[in-house]
């Protein structure tokens, strides 16, 4: 089957020069070889053309927020996808920039040997940026291909206003995309020589490719996860053995770990949420579970952000907001805040709460907060810090910063819902205004937050996590 043409925009008017020597497919936010759209776009264009297919994959060391921890993240990825690129008959090339003064990118001059390129639609962060630049300044033609999304992010041409309003189109629509993707063919392999640029990644020589790369080296790797296509997949069956049933019972209990953890794989590209939502659906199928509720947070949920951040220029400012939630920040924004606290004092978790500094501790060790104790940590910041739009800069920053699934539509959108984004007007108080408060007496009535505080103070005192399961 094809790839829907409602995934593929074309970002330029050049035309394909099939008498070069590949096509060449960019990857920049999905870094997988299977289930990927984009790359199973560039072998159709190939096979077409009677070219083969060269993957081109890049990290540097200048995008915001580049530290230890996500570059070997990122890192750990390759290998594999080294392994399955070689297997499906395609070339591989990978960059790694480290330092300022290296070459910024080789993406240039592999485009002048290219009979087109393809590469991922993504709409926030740096890949943004890339596509808005870089067609017009090749003399192929520049696909951009939508693999994040089951229902292509195209088919929603306007705004959602919150889950209800976009949840119907996407059950309408998901039909037709809820359908695994075809195993890549290719009918020419790729024999071409390794670039010189090329980079050799190996589970051995990661530490030391970051500790030579011109990066923040205050954020250490996660001790909780693991980069790769195989990780992903693992904790994919784990959480499909063990816990899909009881994900509905459990999934709002931080401490009794019920939910998936793939946020950071689906994130960088190592694994689909299609494959992850079909993976969950046949499980589901053969044991007779009711899968719903997480499809709803994996689907509707998800693609509700990837729809706002596609629809808004800037999506981390508090403009974007429904007028009733920024005119009650109008209204609140001279109240008084006691206590206040500096982003220092927050980012090292030095506040009276001990609840939210487990939650902050959570980010700076694991990489990750837990969703439902997540909005708690954003609702404090809210009440904590001097302006609104100062809370969202230092929440934004937190996940950029330390984060494996933040600098993604999912951080935006979780972190502006603090302030009413996709949410509805509630009671009048002090700071808050109409914006939903959370309470500390209320979360921890729900949740036992007291077994949460003592895992993370272990895992802070020990450095091992002992949640891990994988």
């Amino acid at each position: 089957m094809a790839v829907e043409p409602e995934r593929i925009r074309k970002l330029n008017d050049a035309v394909e020069r099939p008498d070069r020597r590949y096509v060449l497919y960019w990857a920049q936010a999905n870094r997988r070889v299977d289930a990927n759209h984009g790359l199973l776009y560039a072998v159709e264009l190939a096979n077409r053309l009677g070219l083969p297919v060269l993957c081109y994959e890049g990290v540097t060391c200048v995008y915001q927020y580049a530290n230890d921890r996500l570059h070997t993240f990122l890192l750990e990825g390759v290998p594999e996808t080294a392994k399955r690129l070689k297997k499906a008959g395609i070339g591989y090339a990978f960059y790694l920039r480290k330092t300022q003064e290296s070459k910024p990118t080789y993406f240039f001059e592999l485009a002048k040997n290219a009979a087109a390129v393809v590469t991922d639609d993504y709409p926030v962060f740096i890949i943004r940026e890339h596509n808005a630049q870089m067609p017009a300044k090749v003399d192929v033609p520049y696909f951009a291909v939508d693999s994040s999304c089951i229902v292509p992010m195209s088919l929603l041409e306007k705004r959602e206003f919150a889950a209800y309003t976009i949840r119907p189109k996407i059950h309408r629509l998901l039909p037709r995309y809820f359908q695994r993707p075809d195993t890549l063919r290719v009918k020419r392999p790729y024999r071409g020589a390794t670039p010189e640029f090329h980079v050799e990644v190996t589970a051995a020589n990661i530490p030391e490719l970051v500790r030579s790369s011109q990066v923040d080296h205050s954020v250490p790797p996660s001790p909780s996860f693991k980069g790769g296509r195989r990780e992903a997949e693992k904790l994919l069956d784990y959480f499909l053995q063990n816990n899909l049933k009881r994900f509905d019972r459990d999934r709002n209990e931080p401490s009794k770990h019920a939910t998936s953890h793939l946020s950071p794989y689906l994130h960088f590209g190592q694994i689909s949420s299609l494959e992850v939502a079909l993976g969950v659906k046949e499980h589901a199928a053969r044991y007779h579970l009711m899968p719903d509720g997480y499809l709803e947070e994996l689907i509707v949920r998800r693609e509700l952000s990837f729809n706002y951040v596609r629809h808004v220029e800037r999506p981390e400012r508090l403009e974007n907001l429904p007028e009733w939630a920024r005119e009650t920040m109008r209204q609140h924004a001279k109240d008084k805040r006691d206590p206040l606290y500096s982003p220092k004092q927050m980012e090292a978790a030095e506040t009276y709460d001990d609840l939210w500094n487990a939650t902050q501790k959570e980010m700076l060790l694991r990489g990750k907060i837990h969703g439902y104790y997540r909005m708690y940590w954003g609702k404090k910041i809210l009440e904590w810090s001097q302006t609104y739009q100062g809370a969202v800069d230092f929440m934004i920053e937190m996940h950029g910063r330390y984060a494996l699934d933040g600098r993604d539509p999912n951080t935006y959108t979780n972190v502006l819902w603090c302030f009413g984004l996709h949410d509805r007007a509630w009671g009048e108080r002090p700071i808050f205004g109409k914006i939903r408060y959370m309470s500390g007496a209320s979360t921890q009535r729900k949740t036992n937050s007291k077994a949460y505080i003592e895992e993370i103070l272990e895992f802070e005192r020990t450095g091992k996590d002992p949640s891990r399961v994988v």
